[in-house]
């Protein structure tokens, strides 16, 4: 896929604010600091078109790049990310559940989990979340250039055992440095779109 152009059309914090078009979306979701910005940043080849932070938690809208004037990627705020407020906490649940379960023209959750570690307790909701709803999944192993090759198979099996994936999910494993993924995600894309 040739990324032609990108752009930032809005960051949204309730449905109004959505795009109106019913163009494809596929949603990222993620805990804070897993590396959503960067896999936005890899999927566009761009340098830094999404903005990563230091400061997990810091992404606090839902963020829709258009994408070829034919897709959105759609940038979710990061679960699980503690300093938050309850209140914030809360707002962010409520908005994410809305647009889960309302969006018809939502097609894809891709769904990063940190390939150095097992899923976390809020990967797990996550995923129960999204099978609840019938929500296709694509589950994203980000920073695996940070695993030794040689564990790789060790590190998959552990994440597939603990999700215990649906059929029809899928596990691409990803790396925003050597582009590990990128080609499968951005087929994955094409064929839905």
């Amino acid at each position: 896929m040739k990324i032609k152009s990108v752009d930032l059309v809005v960051s949204a914090v309730r449905r109004s604010q959505y795009p109106t078009d019913e163009l494809p979306e596929f949603l990222l979701v993620g805990r804070s600091n897993v590396g959503k910005s960067s896999f936005i940043n890899t999927i566009i080849n761009r340098k830094s078109f999404a903005r990563t932070s230091s400061n997990p938690g810091k992404t606090q809208t839902i963020n829709f790049y258009l994408i070829n004037e034919s897709f959105y990627l759609v940038d979710a705020p990061g679960y699980g990310y503690a300093t938050l407020s309850k209140k914030h906490q809360k707002k962010f649940g409520l908005m994410m559940e809305d647009y889960l379960t309302n969006r018809k023209n939502l097609k894809q959750v891709f769904m990063l989990i940190d390939f150095r570690h097992k899923p976390t307790s809020d990967d797990l909701m996550m995923y129960e979340f999204l099978k609840y709803y019938k929500i296709p999944v694509t589950i994203v192993a980000t920073k695996a250039d940070k695993v030794p090759i040689t564990l790789h198979q060790r590190q998959r099996n552990l994440i597939l055992e603990e999700l215990d994936l649906v059929v029809g999910d899928d596990f691409v494993v990803f790396s925003n440095v050597t582009k590990e993924g990128r080609d499968e995600i951005c087929s994955k894309i094409e064929r839905i779109i």
